[in-house]
């Protein structure tokens, strides 16, 4: 995640929050270290490390370059370094003390003859043929992926990544099992017109470059931090009492979560203090049969195969049993104990007059008074033509000789009616119409 204030300049460092790309926020790189010696002051420049990591593709790729001129670069700065058969382009992620850490932690020795030299700091013209050759990095990886198809090799191509004069390129792929791409090699190098170099990497690495977010709402461990990954298995859900479901274990990889080691220890060392041997205790109705165990509040719960209700019991309970069902004794009960939740219910309020704010409850009231209202107004509407029809004979028998002319002033009557010859026969049936206007 950046930060808000980090804003790129024209110098190509950041200009809002003016730590020169060293806030280690996550945003303008992956896999940020933060440079704790960083203002350390030297008392001796000439035992200085002379080797700067350079991250390359936005943090996906890091390496060790030697400064043999020793001249002065700032994280976020973008240099030219050795490549194969020409150059590249990184960006300075450590400078300092801090190297020598990190080349310790990867097994790299200072003095690695084999290890490549910087040039010099990235040209206008580095920067352009680099953008050039990144920008086709998209096309390659969709034309790569098709081209092993067509040779139906198992494998998926997961990224390309091309060298900044665009004379080699590095594909990623992942495999199940050994591929032969030797006839693959080929006919890359002729569609690409590069020096070609195959790496297999795992699912866990896969997600790593690609990125992305976890179940927990933060950026994936293996694209922010986490660089070695350790085996991961489905005894570690079993310990935390976690149910197995392959579809919540699992992450954005397919594989089971690295964060189901990072609080394993905390519940192996919590569990030694639970008896062993104890998933079946006898008493004298039936087995009982251990459910989970909760290290919070140190209960082991059973439960008993004529119903499905659990029954907590305390660690001292459980070892009593199981002594006793080693004499030969069963006893009569359990002996749960009662869990009661500590956790205060908070009431809702009725009313909450703060900055004009209302609660639920008091729009159902409105609601549900309006609801009762467009119903009653319904009811009244179906009574009104059971009127009409109760006083309509009265009306055409009476009031239509009275007011026969006044047929015509309805409102309703707007539509004109067509003339029909025995609608004055049908008026003198009825109730012996004759208007004013007629003639006899």
């Amino acid at each position: 995640m950046s930060c808000t204030s980090c804003s790129t300049s024209s110098n190509g460092k950041p200009g809002g929050c003016q730590s020169n790309g060293g806030c280690s926020t996550g945003g303008c790189n992956l896999m940020n270290t933060h440079d704790w010696l960083r203002n350390l002051p030297m008392s001796d420049f000439a035992s200085a490390c002379k080797v700067i990591e350079v991250t390359f593709n936005q943090g996906t790729r890091k390496d060790f370059f030697r400064n043999p001129a020793l001249h002065n670069y700032e994280k976020g700065d973008l240099i030219s370094v050795e490549g194969i058969s020409g150059f590249d382009v990184g960006e300075v992620s450590l400078t300092g003390e801090i190297v020598r850490l990190q080349m310790k932690k990867r097994n790299v020795k200072e003095d690695n003859p084999e290890m490549k030299k910087i040039l010099r700091h990235a040209t206008d013209r580095d920067i352009d043929i680099w953008k050039q050759n990144k920008a086709r990095e998209p096309e390659a990886v969709i034309r790569s992926r098709a081209i092993a198809r067509q040779l139906k090799l198992d494998m998926k191509i997961s990224q390309v990544e091309m060298q900044a004069d665009g004379r080699k390129a590095t594909f990623f792929y992942i495999a199940d099992g050994r591929v032969d791409f030797r006839e693959l090699i080929k006919v890359y190098a002729s569609e690409f017109k590069v020096k070609v170099e195959m790496r297999q990497i795992g699912a866990r690495q896969e997600a790593g470059k690609v990125g992305g977010i976890g179940s927990c709402g933060r950026e994936l461990c293996c694209s922010t931090w986490l660089t070695d990954f350790k085996s991961v298995n489905t005894a570690a859900a079993r310990y935390q009492n976690l149910s197995i479901n392959q579809t919540k274990l699992s992450g954005q990889c397919g594989r089971l979560k690295c964060c189901l080691n990072y609080e394993l220890d905390t519940y192996l060392d919590a569990l030694q203090h639970f008896p062993d041997n104890c998933d079946v205790i006898q008493v004298t109705k039936s087995n009982a049969f251990l459910v989970k165990k909760d290290i919070f509040k140190n209960l082991m719960w059973y439960t008993l195969p004529d119903s499905n209700k659990q029954y907590p019991l305390t660690i001292e309970r459980v070892i009593k049993i199981k002594e006793l069902n080693q004499q030969g004794i069963r006893p009569d009960d359990l002996e749960p104990v009662e869990v009661v939740s500590s956790k205060t219910v908070e009431k809702e309020p009725e009313f909450v007059e703060l900055v004009g704010q209302i609660s639920l409850k008091s729009l159902d009231k409105a609601a549900d008074k309006k609801r009762q209202q467009n119903r009653n107004q319904n009811q009244e509407r179906g009574q009104r033509p059971q009127q009409r029809q109760q006083g309509g004979g009265q009306q055409q028998g009476g009031n239509q000789q009275q007011g026969g002319g006044n047929n015509q002033n309805r409102p309703n009557r707007n539509r004109p009616r067509p003339n029909n010859p025995n609608r004055n026969r049908g008026g003198q049936q009825g109730g012996n119409q004759q208007g004013p206007d007629k003639p006899q």
